[in-house]
């Protein structure tokens, strides 16, 4: 005997995920409670998941606090190049100094 392949239409999927994305309930609780498995459920939830996520800024699922400490870290960051940078070139010319009085001494 075949198996019975059941068919959902897109109405009923969407409710099914906003049941797990909106509503904040774990996928197996949402699928028990509309009787369809785990799996199925969870594919539906990441392909809307992913969905989401490709048509988000980046930057807007950050909170406040989230976005604040981003700014300071890249501003860090800069910093520390440009610190970076100028340490380099303070090196560079310490060589060339030593080389310079290196050669004065012979």
């Amino acid at each position: 005997m075949g198996s019975t392949r059941r068919h959902f239409t897109a109405e009923y999927k969407a409710n099914a995920v906003a049941l797990v994305l909106d509503d904040g309930r774990s996928i197996a609780e949402a699928a028990r409670n509309i009787g369809v498995l785990e799996k199925t459920l969870g594919k539906w939830v990441k392909k809307e998941r992913d969905l989401r996520d490709e048509q988000r800024d980046p930057d807007e699922s950050l909170t406040r606090s989230e976005r604040a400490e981003l700014e300071q870290l890249r501003a860090d960051y800069q910093r520390l190049l440009d610190e970076n940078a100028h340490l380099q070139m303070q090196a560079s010319f310490a060589k060339k100094v030593a080389t310079w009085f290196a050669k004065d001494q012979q």
